[in-house]
């Protein structure tokens, strides 16, 4: 016997001793224990003998080749390891989706010690999720209508678990905030505000950025389509209206992303990225969004998949008025946009 294939039994046994004694125990995983047995034992055995492999290298038709019974041994081991990746990912999701639920669950008990949420939360809402803002707050929420198409409007600022003056600056002008104890991304503060919502009565809800990029003077027409239930979700487009000079890159990534979506929704969307736009709270029922930071399509994909009546109006996006973005860098967005899309449409 070669001195590799001794060295591949004592691995094995060690493997095999050393599984039963992590997992013995409180420690105990059947899948684990499972998993990692079966590995180990599989090494003893092919290197006791390697002709064990051969079945597999023969089903794979590799026998003519030099290191047949290799490629068999690393396509196996390559498909486990798959599978094994694929599991793993599924119980981090898990306890990531926990860890969401948590923590909008504190947000929200939070907000209500502080307040009497039904005397903050009016029929129509602007809800803005907000991460190191506070210069463009000081502008931006001394613009937002009290009302808007004839009925009482609040503010609800998410303090994306800032480290600037984002939640003094908007509890000095009035509104309604609630802090995320840690940056969690839009998506993960826009759940925190939409638990809220429906908490307190929220008929209609208004998403805009923090950033000065939505002008508050828009925010009607987005409202009136809802209101006279021509629509039940409605998004501000650019694409319909106009921007200020940007990335190229950046828009043409919008036109991009609007022709995939109309193609997997079967309608017509013209600015899948955009923040800007407004929906009865009922459309989107119980808060099953997963999304943290790329987000923006998978609300308009699980409306559609609901069969709400979804439409566009034109609006004007501005240049950012201070700070920077925190979206990354145009390729790295794109892609994970992407990503969030095919994901959104999946589930």
């Amino acid at each position: 016997m070669s001195s590799l294939r001794l060295f591949g039994i004592i691995v094995g046994v060690i493997g095999l001793l050393a599984t039963f004694l992590v997992y013995r125990g409180p420690k105990w995983k059947r899948v684990n224990f499972t998993v990692f047995s079966i590995i180990n034992i599989c090494l003893i055995a092919i290197s006791a003998n390697p002709n064990f492999i051969n079945f597999t290298r023969d089903i794979l038709s590799l026998q003519q080749y030099q290191y047949g019974r290799l490629l068999a041994l690393l396509i196996i081991s390559s498909l486990f390891l798959l599978f094994y990746s694929f599991n793993t990912k599924s119980k981090l999701e898990s306890l990531r989706i926990q860890m969401d639920k948590l923590v909008r669950n504190l947000g929200v008990t939070y907000f209500e010690e502080r307040v009497k949420l039904k005397d903050n939360i009016k029929p129509i809402m602007v809800l803005l999720p907000a991460y190191n803002e506070a210069e463009n707050l000081k502008e931006l929420l001394t613009r937002l209508p009290g009302q808007i198409c004839g009925i009482e409007t609040g503010v609800l600022v998410v303090d994306d678990g800032s480290d600037d003056e984002t939640f003094l600056v908007s509890s000095n002008a009035g509104v309604s905030v609630v802090k995320n104890p840690i940056n969690r991304g839009g998506g993960a503060a826009l759940r925190l505000g939409y638990d809220l919502l429906q908490k307190g009565g929220c008929q209609i809800c208004v998403t805009m950025d923090a950033d000065g990029q939505h002008q508050p003077e828009e925010i009607e027409k987005l409202v009136y389509p809802i209101k006279n239930d021509v629509y039940e979700f409605v998004i501000g487009s650019r694409i319909l209206g106009q921007s200020e000079k940007g990335s190229l890159f950046r828009l043409t990534g919008v036109y991009l992303f609007g022709w995939i979506i109309s193609l997997l929704l079967g309608k017509k969307i013209t600015d899948p990225s955009s923040g800007f736009r407004a929906f009865k709270m009922e459309t989107i029922g119980p808060v099953s969004l997963y999304e943290d930071q790329y987000h923006t399509s998978e609300l308009i994909i699980k409306a559609a998949k609901n069969g709400k009546r979804i439409g566009e109006v034109p609006i004007t996006i501005l240049k950012r008025r201070h700070g920077k973005s925190k979206k990354g860098s145009d390729w790295k967005y794109g892609l994970n946009f992407a990503k969030a899309i095919v994901k959104a449409w999946w589930k």
